[in-house]
């Protein structure tokens, strides 16, 4: 279970929602997905999907509607949350001074082999490790 590249949770989520004034965001997230045929996730990444598109978003979807859009991402790499995992980041959330959560965000992508996370909340740019971060939205 490899990918090239790893999806955060907010790529995901401007794809499914539809807001007039994140429409650019959404257009360029589905773009990207359309074109990695290798990316990855995590159970993390699902979850935090599903919460933000079902109860913090402007017009949520329905529990059904996100469950759906999960079942299409399905099919590609998820990273699962293991001890080991958790522990990793850790790790790195000591070693790059981030939090745990993003921290466990490039513990997955490490997992699963990809060399670059797309994420609009990590810094562009940024190295840790093996991989580089890339604002798909800048």
């Amino acid at each position: 279970m490899n990918a090239e590249v790893f999806f955060d949770t907010n790529v995901l989520v401007y794809a499914a929602i539809r807001t007039g004034k994140d429409e650019r965001k959404r257009e360029r997230a589905l773009n990207l997905i359309k074109s990695e045929e290798d990316f990855g996730t995590s159970a993390q990444v699902l979850q935090e999907f599903y919460v933000t598109v079902v109860k913090k978003a402007v017009r949520p979807l329905s529990a059904l509607e996100a469950s759906e859009w999960i079942e299409q991402w399905a099919q590609f790499p998820c990273q699962s949350i293991d001890r080991q995992l958790v522990q990793i980041a850790i790790e790195l959330s000591k070693r790059y001074t981030i939090s745990y959560w993003d921290a466990a965000i490039i513990a997955a992508a490490v997992a699963l082999g990809a060399h670059t996370v797309y994420s609009e909340d990590l810094s562009d740019g940024q190295i840790y490790g093996p991989v580089r971060v890339v604002n798909p939205f800048r």
